[in-house]
């Protein structure tokens, strides 16, 4: 079949976007069952505290119907961590759905007032007596590690959660002895929060004569929070629950995981018989939400005589928070895999060691542990090239990995199967005008602005989460519906999902239904994660289509009394090649004579390997010396993304990914006061987000190198523009701030007072 208009790699618009900007989207607030009743929550002040609680005041003010305290539900198994370092069992604490007697961050939930308004039970919650005693707290991982520091847990010795190590540290050691030249540096990746456009809600309903709980909620897969309710919280089959997932404003991975919240409500709803709600205001998702990044990590780079380079040792200071997430200790040891970067380095020796805090857990955020081990990883080659004399794009075309070395296995086990990490470098950098970069910095030394370009090259592996069943059934009128258990919540599913079956059913996407968010209709699901959907789900859809394809042959083969081979498809049918004799699809979907058990497909693709995008990003900045602001003036990114399925939704990842970064690179910090503890950054009044006058004018491309071991030959790519983001801004930066005063290193983010307070303290030290 010759290409169709509607099929891969065409830049098809999105089908999305026309009901979401008229307002028509239908969100977990905009759910509101008959009778619903609704619930708050009641969070400790306190970072670490003792406390008794008396709710009997509260459930006697009007309207109040039901207090949830810990012992309520006593019964209620904790929030498991799935994941432990590497995979590992990990060995967690009692994430309660109530604390109980102990709360250990600002935010710990101590209560569940539910009432017939929302402003009710907020009075029942005032009302709600507790007594606080303060307890010594630890708010800074790197200082939570010191022999005096405040306990979080008493049966965890200094706070550490985990100690792992990864690679030959011996062998790396002796290469460190035996170089020319060894780099340190030491970054901060700062802990952040995910600021998603609809805050996580839910409504609980409960069906007493099918002892059966319902709850709708914003999820970025409903499977994995219905398994866990289930099987770890309530302790019976996942059959007893269904969870639907409606539209979704954004997850970043923060959406991924249970939470108190729908226990709570579920409980509530089968106490009361009425359907409960919890929409969590944004004050809830700062202290409440699971936190993002916060790593410490020291990088060394050993080089011979030559430039090359001869081994990495980095040891990473992870902060879990007060409790073990749901994948919390998984994700820096997954990122740290990832430290050896897009270069043919023989040795690299990883310690990582996760640390308890009196804070709000941690746990994925957009590139979930890739982002920090890219960020690490280029600042320091940078420093080297500083440090070395040698210009920073040549260092790195001297120690990439060739492409004639692929499939390579790095010295952490990975292998990459495909890259071409010159060409793309060199590309961007030639779209970024590199060379008159010269003449750029005269003009706006002129103007008593600091200049810099930089660049960051990385690779990540993404797209192979668990297999994703997908299930295609042609409809009586001719169109197509999917069932599959990934989630959108921005990335445009149902246009790719419906470009991928135009390529073997040519069927234009308004001919295509999709089903998601319902684990009833759709048996299994892993949900969206990992940059997994169209990897692992659309090569799914993809499978299934063909096999339909087929079928659809077989059928109108009979219909038509031709042989199957003879069949053609194109234009919402089938036909005997080279005639005018033709079926269309809703002729054989009504015809009784049909065997209807031909018109539903399945195919399960379970990737064998993750996918592993790379990719350039250069950006030039400008500093304003006398106030410290930072513009990025010029910003180019060329990806090798495999295959590209549809250019506009590749694009908006991208760019939506270097949004986040630069907000990362330039002004987001979630800040705790080391005093009291408070999270002193809790609302939007003190959590700097990027808005579209922070945005550059952004040039994408791609120079892509299809994946060898991805049917459809994508390789993931929703992750990919954070990962590159904060290295090549900050490097700018530091590149504009090294060429004017010799500074260094900055840590993120690179706010105007930080970048002020830097260029101050380098005139005092030269005056001195």
């Amino acid at each position: 079949m010759a290409q169709t208009k509607f099929g891969m790699s065409q830049p098809v618009r999105r089908r999305e976007d026309v009901p979401l900007l008229r307002g028509e989207g239908r969100y977990v607030a905009d759910v509101v069952a008959d009778g619903a009743l609704h619930a708050v929550v009641v969070r400790s002040p306190h970072a670490h505290a003792g406390f008794s609680i008396d709710a009997a005041a509260a459930r006697e003010i009007a309207g109040v119907r039901l207090v949830l305290i810990g012992d309520d539900v006593a019964d209620l198994g904790p929030l498991p961590c799935l994941a432990g370092p590497l995979g590992a069992e990990a060995q967690a604490p009692p994430y309660l759905v109530l604390a109980r007697e102990e709360v250990r961050h600002v935010g710990d939930a101590v209560a569940f007032v539910v009432a017939d308004t929302v402003e009710a039970a907020k009075d029942g919650a005032e009302a709600i007596e507790i007594d606080w005693t303060a307890l010594p707290h630890a708010i800074d991982a790197v200082a939570a590690l010191a022999v005096a520091a405040p306990q979080v847990w008493p049966d965890k010795p200094g706070n550490l959660a985990f100690d792992v190590s990864i690679g030959d540290a011996a062998a790396t050691e002796a290469a460190f002895a035996a170089a020319a030249k060894v780099v340190t540096l030491t970054v901060v990746n700062q802990r952040l929060v995910t600021n998603y456009l609809d805050t996580r809600g839910v409504v609980a309903e409960y069906d007493a004569a099918a002892e059966r709980f319902t709850l709708t909620l914003s999820s970025q897969g409903p499977h994995l929070i219905r398994d866990v309710l289930a099987k770890n919280i309530f302790k019976i089959a996942p059959d007893k629950f269904r969870v639907l997932t409606p539209d979704v404003g954004g997850g970043f991975g923060t959406k991924f995981f249970p939470y108190r919240e729908y226990a709570l409500a579920a409980v509530a709803a089968k106490r009361l018989g009425s359907p409960v709600r919890w929409i969590g205001e944004r004050s809830e998702h700062f202290l409440g939400d699971s936190h993002g990044r916060d790593n410490v990590t020291t990088g060394r780079l050993a080089l011979d005589d030559k430039g090359r380079f001869l081994a990495l040792d980095f040891d990473l200071v992870a902060d879990m928070g007060a409790y073990l997430s749901c994948y919390a200790p998984y994700i820096p040891c997954a990122g740290a895999l990832l430290l050896p970067g897009v270069y043919d380095v023989p040795l690299c020796a990883v310690r990582i060691r996760g640390v308890y805090t009196n804070t709000v857990p941690v746990d994925a955020y957009r590139g979930a542990g890739r982002p920090e081990a890219a960020y690490v990883l280029e600042r320091l080659v940078d420093t080297a090239a500083r440090e070395t004399g040698i210009a920073p794009d040549v260092l790195r075309k001297k120690n990439f990995i060739k492409p004639q070395a692929m499939p390579y296995t790095t010295a952490t086990g990975k292998t990459y199967d495909s890259g071409e990490f010159a060409a793309h470098m060199g590309q961007a950098m030639d779209a970024a005008d590199w060379k008159g970069f010269a003449r750029r910095y005269a003009v706006a030394k002129k103007r008593g602005r600091l200049r810099g370009i930089a660049l960051a090259t990385y690779v990540e592996a993404c797209g192979a989460m668990a297999p994703e069943p997908a299930v295609l059934h042609l409809d009586d009128d001719g169109g197509v519906t999917v069932l599959i258990g990934t989630q959108s919540s921005g990335q445009g599913h149902l246009t790719a999902y419906a470009q991928l079956i135009a390529e073997h059913l040519d069927l234009p996407p308004e001919r295509i239904r999709l089903v998601q968010g319902d684990t009833d209709r759709i048996a299994t699901g892993s949900g969206s994660g990992g940059s997994s959907s169209i990897p692992c789900g659309g090569a799914s859809v993809a499978g299934a289509a063909r096999k339909l394809a087929d079928n659809l042959k077989k059928l109108a083969a009979d219909r038509l009394e031709a042989a199957a081979g003879d069949i053609e498809i194109g234009d919402g049918g089938l036909c005997i090649a080279g005639t005018d004799r033709a079926v269309s699809y809703a002729d054989l979907a009504r015809s009784p004579k049909t065997d209807k058990a031909l018109l539903t497909t399945t195919d399960t693709f379970t990737p064998p390997e993750a996918t592993y995008p790379n990719g350039t990003h250069v950006v030039e900045v400008e500093i304003d010396p006398a106030t410290g602001d930072v513009a990025v003036v010029n910003y180019v990114v060329v990806d090798d993304f495999g295959v590209s399925l549809n250019p506009l939704l590749l694009e908006g990842q991208v760019v939506g990914g270097i949004a986040q970064g630069l907000g990362q690179a330039l002004m987001e910090r979630t800040a705790y006061d080391a005093d009291s503890g408070q999270l002193l950054s809790a609302s939007l009044q003190d959590y700097a987000l990027p808005r579209a006058a922070d945005m550059p004018a952004l040039a994408f491309a791609t120079r892509n190198v299809r994946c060898r071991t991805n049917p459809l030959g994508v390789k993931g790519a929703g992750e990919a523009g954070t990962i590159g983001a904060c290295p090549a801004i900050m490097n700018a930066v530091v590149d504009a701030l090294w060429r004017a005063y010799r500074i260094r290193h900055l840590d993120m983010p690179a706010t105007p007072e930080r970048v002020w307070a830097a260029i101050a303290e380098a005139k005092r030290m030269h005056t001195l």
